[in-house]
């Protein structure tokens, strides 16, 4: 039974980004332990995947003498468990596990990309994060960029040569549960609660942003252009997600107008982002950077109707007048008119969120891209031998 060690920073990727992955992978033969930092999503994730697990203090900060000593322990734990595959994801894991499985030689080692933290960094930050980004390319067998995008930036910079960096399938971490993201399969007692949450009125137009509410993925851009919009008073922003004020903090004013806004209603973190789809007019993803978004996916096969930024991994899906509303990345008059837009043109819209429904499942179901990355470590397996 060969064995398989997957690697996040936080048992939150593990938990969202990943989920029901490594469950698919123990069914299909392997052996597999999962590897993050503690963290309260650690028992959700125990109960979903059905996997080993091992604790690793991993930090999200750059942390020199921190890492080093998760270095270590990462070593120490490949030596223990010999495994055929080493798969990490997220920066800090991708640097510390490629470089402690090379250490070990373990004979595939694997990092997939979902996004480039430097592209949005200052000049010294910058320079710091290529170099470690190259420095994980260097120690891995093969560089899964989860975007088509995200693989043609990685080679017009220069990180990696190019017959490493290969995309699984149509590209994504890990598809859509097209059963979990379907109108038809909704619990009642669910929809009402949410639409008692977000209480919106005769005929309002409810917008929704789900994720992290930091400044990549574009909350302020957000709050900015839904206030100065003409349909401020006939609509409703709905921000699903928590603050991390620690690691890209929102600036303080943008807060308090979430908090104080009759029209702008905070939900933290639930997992039923399916039922804040199905009652939402709008899905908004205003991102500055992403690898392969996750959201959108699961707006589509919800046939929710999409606004979204026109940078590299939004436009994988989003098709301008075809599958979704695209403007310009960070130009917040854009944004505005998107939304008004959207408003007036409710079924130019939904024919774009059509045109995205068939894509998603046609191409995305979760199923399919659990069989693609399988078929892929046997490959690399029987290349090894």
């Amino acid at each position: 039974m060969p064995k398989l060690i997957r690697i996040t920073t936080v048992p939150l990727s593990l938990k969202l980004l990943l989920k029901d992955q490594m469950k698919f992978m123990s069914k299909a033969g392997f052996e597999v332990i999962m590897v993050s930092a503690d963290g309260k999503e650690w028992r959700d994730v125990l109960k979903n995947e059905d996997c080993r697990h091992e604790i690793i203090p991993f930090t999200r900060k750059i942390t020199p003498l921190k890492d080093l000593y998760c270095i270590w322990l990462l070593v120490q734990l490949f030596k223990k468990e010999k495994p055929d595959v080493v798969h990490t994801h997220t920066p800090k894991a991708g640097l510390l596990g490629m470089i402690a499985a090379r250490l070990a030689r373990v004979p595939v080692r694997i990092h997939t990309v979902a996004g480039l933290p430097h592209t949005l960094s200052s000049d010294s930050k910058r320079r710091l994060l290529i170099r470690t980004e190259k420095l994980t390319y260097q120690f891995a067998t093969e560089i899964w960029p989860n975007a088509q995008s995200l693989r043609d930036l990685i080679l017009s910079e220069g990180l990696a040569e190019p017959e490493k960096v290969k995309v699984i399938g149509e590209g994504s971490s890990n598809g859509v549960d097209l059963e979990v993201f379907d109108r038809a399969n909704l619990q009642e007692n669910h929809l009402v609660a949410a639409t008692m949450r977000v209480s919106p009125g005769e005929n309002e137009f409810v917008m929704l942003a789900a994720g992290r509410l930091v400044k990549d993925k574009g909350i302020e851009d957000l709050v900015e252009a839904y206030l100065a919009s003409k349909i401020v008073n006939r609509s409703k922003l709905v921000l699903l997600g928590d603050f991390e004020q620690e690691l890209d903090p929102l600036e303080r004013k943008t807060i308090n107008k979430i908090n104080d806004h009759p029209r702008i209603v905070h939900v933290p973190w639930t997992d039923h982002v399916p039922y804040y789809l199905a009652i939402s007019d709008v899905f908004i993803h205003a991102s500055y950077r992403e690898g392969f978004p996750n959201v959108m996916l699961e707006a589509g096969a919800m046939c929710c109707p999409v606004i979204c930024s026109d940078i590299p991994g939004n436009t994988e899906l989003a098709k301008p007048m075809k599958t979704a509303l695209v403007y310009p990345v960070g130009q917040v008059d854009a944004l505005k008119e998107a939304m008004e837009f959207g408003f007036v043109k409710r079924e130019v819209m939904q024919g774009f969120a059509e045109n995205l429904y068939q894509l998603v499942r046609s191409k995305y179901d979760r199923k399919l891209v659990h069989q693609e990355i399988l078929n892929q470590y046997y490959r690399l397996l029987d290349n090894g031998k």
